[in-house]
Parts: C-alpha cells; sequence; structure tokens
C-alpha cells in the first residue's frame, strides 16, 4: 500500500473532509485527494493556513475546496453536528473523512503532566473524531463507498516513556477505529482504519523529536499512496486496521 498507484481520477466526484488541514500531513493530504478529483473540506483552527491551502488547491486547476474552521477542542455536539448538516446542505454527500488534526504539547513524565493538558489532548484526539464521525455516520451510510481514516502516532502504537497524555489518547483513539469497525460491520460500504505516519516532516515532529535534523526527513507526500489506498474504492472491505507508512529516509 505504500508503493500503492492509483487510478487516474480515483476519487473524482467524491466530498471529502480534512481535519487539520493547514499544515503538515493534513494539508499534503487535502492536495492529494483534491488531485485525484475528490472536494476537498478544509477542516482547522487557523483560517490564514486553511486559506493558503486552498488558494494552492484552486491554482492547481483542482475542484473547488470549502473551508470550515473549527478548533476541536473547543467544539461541542451541537458544531459538529452543525457541519454535518452544512456539509449536507452544501454539497449533499460525504464519502470519507481523513481525522489529522492533534494536540501534541510536549514529551514531559506524567508526574507533570497538567489535568488541563490531559483534558485537552483527550478532547482533541479522541473525543473529537468519535463525535465528529458520529455526527457524519448519517451521510456516510448514504454513500456506496465511505472511507474514515485517522491518524495516530508510533507512541499509541508502541508505547514511550514522556508521550504521556498524547499517546494515551492516541491510543484509545486505535481502539475507537477498531470497535466502530465492529459495529459498522452490517454497513458493508463503510470502512475505518488509523495509519501511522513514522518519521516525516511535519510541525509535531518537530517539536516530539528536536534532535533530528528535519530537512532529512521524508516530506509528507510520501506517504500520501497509503492515504489514498484507504481513501479509495481500492480498500474497500478493509476496515479495523492500523497501517505503518514504512519510508526510508
Amino acid at each position: 500500500m505504500n508503493n500503492y498507484q492509483p487510478p487516474q481520477q480515483h476519487l473524482k466526484d467524491r466530498v471529502i473532509l480534512v481535519t487539520g488541514a493547514g499544515q503538515g500531513i493534513g494539508r499534503a493530504a487535502a492536495l492529494a485527494f483534491a488531485a485525484q478529483g475528490a472536494t476537498v473540506i478544509l477542516l482547522g483552527r487557523k483560517v490564514k493556513k486553511l486559506e493558503a491551502v486552498y488558494d494552492e488547491i484552486e491554482a492547481a486547476g483542482y475542484p473547488q475546496p470549502l473551508i470550515f474552521p473549527m478548533n476541536l477542542e473547543k467544539a461541542g455536539e451541537q458544531e459538529f453536528n452543525g457541519l454535518a448538516e452544512g456539509i449536507y446542505q452544501q454539497l449533499g454527500r460525504l464519502d470519507g473523512i481523513l481525522h489529522n488534526a492533534s494536540r501534541f504539547d510536549n514529551l514531559s513524565p506524567l508526574e507533570i503532566q497538567t489535568t488541563e493538558q490531559f483534558e485537552g489532548m483527550v478532547k482533541t484526539n479522541v473525543i473529537s473524531p468519535f463525535a465528529l464521525t458520529k455526527a457524519c455516520l448519517p451521510l456516510l451510510k448514504r454513500v456506496p463507498d465511505a472511507s474514515v481514516v485517522i491518524t495516530s502516532t508510533t507512541a499509541a502504537h508502541h508505547p514511550a516513556a514522556f508521550w504521556g497524555a498524547h499517546a494515551i489518547s492516541m491510543s484509545a483513539a486505535e481502539t475507537l477505529v477498531r470497535i466502530w469497525a465492529l459495529e459498522l460491520e452490517i454497513f458493508p460500504n463503510i470502512r475505518i482504519n488509523t495509519v501511522i505516519p513514522g518519521a516525516v516532516q511535519c510541525p509535531q515532529r518537530k517539536k516530539s523529536h528536536p534532535g533530528e535534523v528535519h530537512e532529512k526527513l521524508p516530506k509528507p507526500e510520501a506517504i500520501m499512496p497509503l492515504y489514498l489506498y484507504l481513501m479509495g474504492h481500492d480498500s474497500a472491505g478493509i476496515s479495523g486496521q492500523t497501517f505503518e507508512a514504512q519510508v526510508s529516509h
């Protein structure tokens, strides 16, 4: 899957929501999905960053995206339901969600992490993907082929000291994926999976590995074949799985 070559325009006419779309892996995924014909909904906290991605997509001649500013840590059920209703009213469908937004503060022992930090990371990294998926589920059920993908982290899949609430919350998100997959087996048109990106150039990696030479890491575009595979029809029937994007650098 990491060397997957998607058929041309294999996401044509699909609508895909990307959270954390303003930078890093989210930006790369939004551009990759749009290049394959998808109408992309760009969700993130910082409007200027979303506008920059919007402009890139427009300049390339891809389908016109939409911008939806939202702070996932502050949003509640009403906001998520409002987003789903807005997607239905404006676009009439939703074929995929990439949950890429996450909160990571710093590497530190659990002993000194605050309750506010813990709650904030749990809200952004696991509660929001749950609530957003739940709100959008009626839309996903209506289309013939729907895919939900959550970007996780190596430390969630292989726990390591000092990753604290971030790893714990992302590990919970992986369990969320497996439970959703089991419960959605009666809807064979819907699948949900997890991606562990590994070492790529992105803002979170800079914070978590400050000693690395960031520029020597692969760019996020290097792992887009896996995301394109999971978001397109070729991955139909695969659900509840965790994929590690093995990239060399």
